[in-house]
């Protein structure tokens, strides 16, 4: 069955060309020198993304791959203005990143609900023929044609808003401990990979207080490179102002794996390593006081440890005043994620990781039938005396 959790698309955008000027030349019955009074065209419309905290996913553009912005009108006469095209709001979830397909450059991030960024500029209007009327050239016949539309591939990727993000090796109990100290019920199983999509709880603390947890799906080494599930979950860290880092107790080497994961996200965005870090001994229940104090010396310096039990409780209390002191440090108050252009290098390997490989037929341009150049007359209650 397929997931509706959909954090990756490719969609082509156009903005609106502006309307052209017009040419009219007033002409009624009792001002024989009417002279030009063609107005100007109106704006082409914009392309827009709008944060919507009530989307969380980008399936509602998955399978809408073209998005247009309405044209701007013509001027008209007696100095009329044409109206300008329709603008076209692309609704996404807060935590939207925009790329340009074409080059891989980076181009906006929408995080805030109602933050509205202009993708695509619509194009100006033209001046009609009154603008260029002059002491010298009363009767100018001619006007500006409107400006030209803006088109881009754009990519749009989802990397997910959470206070604390699970970093882990599938099955080292990031969804259990979730479960455990949320209110959500992501899918636990004792195989690889079980978690295919990432899950986000919110984490009660005492006095009301709360922050917001997000398991990732597992990581293994070399998934900088693509493997296993790949880049696909690795830029949901990112966004992340903690990472919680989990290694089960039964592992062979708890330093050694903490290593490994933390090199992946090295490989990834060297700025992922600025965050602040808490390790978690997970799977601690089978373990007496004696084992946990042969396992603390060998754990890595510098970073705090908690040794847990999901199924227990053990350790819960006292890794949620870890993870509430280190989100408030100064150090964190201010997010530092710094959004990198993607290398056309491996630009083509992640669309078809994330099946995006395929090219968007783009629309055959619509001829316009109007001369910018024609000029009209207008003749009211009789001819010119």
């Amino acid at each position: 069955m397929q997931s509706n959790f959909v954090d990756y698309v490719k969609i082509y955008c156009r903005s609106g060309k502006g309307g052209r000027g017009s040419t009219h030349m007033r002409r009624v019955k009792y001002i024989p020198m009417g002279g030009p009074d063609g107005g100007d065209g109106g704006r082409g419309g914009h392309i827009i993304l709008r944060g919507n905290r009530n989307y969380w996913t980008l399936i509602h553009l998955k399978y809408d791959r073209h998005v247009f912005a309405g044209h701007g009108c013509s001027g008209g006469k007696s100095g009329s203005t044409g109206a300008d095209g329709e603008d076209k709001i692309i609704e996404v979830p807060c935590g939207t990143v925009a790329y340009n397909a074409d080059n891989g450059e980076y181009i906006c991030d929408v995080t805030e609900d109602g933050q509205e960024v202009i993708l695509l500029h619509g194009g100006r209007g033209g001046k009609g023929n009154t603008f260029f009327k002059t002491a010298t050239h009363q009767a100018p016949r001619f006007a500006q044609p409107g400006e030209p539309m803006q088109e881009m591939t754009v990519i749009l990727e989802l990397k997910l808003l959470a206070d604390v993000g699970l970093v882990g090796f599938p099955n080292a109990g990031k969804s259990t401990l979730l479960s455990t100290v949320s209110a959500a019920r992501p899918k636990i199983a004792n195989y690889p990979f079980t978690t295919l999509e990432p899950n986000l709880g919110i984490v009660t603390y005492r006095g009301g207080k709360s922050f917001v947890m997000a398991d990732i799906p597992g990581i293994i080494e070399g998934a900088s490179e693509g493997k296993g599930l790949g880049l696909r979950f690795l830029r949901h860290i990112e966004r992340n102002s903690l990472l919680l880092f989990l290694v089960p107790a039964d592992a062979d080497d708890i330093a050694n794996e903490y290593e490994i994961l933390l090199n992946e996200l090295r490989k990834f965005n060297p700025e992922m390593l600025d965050k602040s870090r808490v390790l978690a001994v997970s799977k601690c229940d089978m373990l007496d006081q004696e084992l946990m104090d042969e396992i603390e010396p060998t754990l890595p310096l510098g970073v705090p440890h908690v040794f847990i039990s999901s199924v227990t409780g053990l350790g819960i209390t006292v890794l949620k005043d870890v993870l509430w002191t280190e989100l408030n440090k100064d150090s964190n108050r201010i997010e530092t994620i710094v959004h990198q252009s993607k290398s056309m290098d491996k630009l083509p390997e992640e669309l078809r990781a994330m099946g995006e490989d395929g090219e968007i037929s783009k629309p055959e341009e619509e001829e316009d039938d109007d001369d910018e150049f024609d000029f009209e007359y207008e003749d009211e209650g009789g001819s010119e005396e």
